[in-house]
């Protein structure tokens, strides 16, 4: 059974390499989750007028990686102490949330949180939020698979943005 975990970590060209190379997930989107907009496009998204989030949505086999998994490659994807953004994005739709689509997602990324929360790892709170679910919305084709199209201004913007930087700061010890 293909289940379906939802998660937005700044600009989602960097959210989708980190788990499409593993078994058991079988797709990861970039797209649109949490506003009032209907069919959102990047340009609504970009600059704030939608309410949307940028998120990949993974859909993936629970029985081969498990939702826990999911969620401890997130945790190591983002800044979860910073409130206003991502690295070099700035602005709402670059926050970072858990979207849960069950009960018991939810209770897995509450119980997730606050492990990382005691965990020592960061001076500030944990400030990223646990969200239901709502209506997912693709990009546009060409924000698909960024990080293998657009090879080369992929590796340069990931580079600019601190991201590496921080990862490896944080969690490379």
């Amino acid at each position: 059974m293909i289940e379906k975990a939802t998660f937005a970590g700044g600009c989602f060209w960097c959210m989708v390499k980190p788990f499409v190379e593993w078994d058991g997930i079988h797709k990861v989107t970039s797209g649109y989750m949490g506003g009032h907009l209907e069919n959102p496009t990047y340009e609504d998204v970009k600059e704030g007028s939608s309410g949307h989030l940028e998120v990949v949505e993974i859909e993936f086999d629970p029985a081969i990686f498990s939702y826990e998994q999911l969620l401890d490659i997130y945790w190591m994807q983002i800044d979860p102490t910073d409130a206003y953004g991502q690295f070099h994005d700035r602005g709402e739709s670059y926050t970072t949330a858990i979207f849960t689509y069950t009960d018991e997602q939810k209770q897995i990324a509450e119980a997730s949180k606050e492990k990382l929360a005691n965990s020592g790892r960061f001076d500030k709170p944990i400030v990223t939020k646990i969200r239901d679910a709502e209506r997912f919305y693709p990009a546009e084709d060409y924000h698909q698979d960024y990080y293998k199209k657009e090879t080369e201004h992929y590796q340069q913007d990931r580079a600019n943005s601190g991201r590496d930087t921080f990862i490896t700061k944080h969690w490379e010890q």
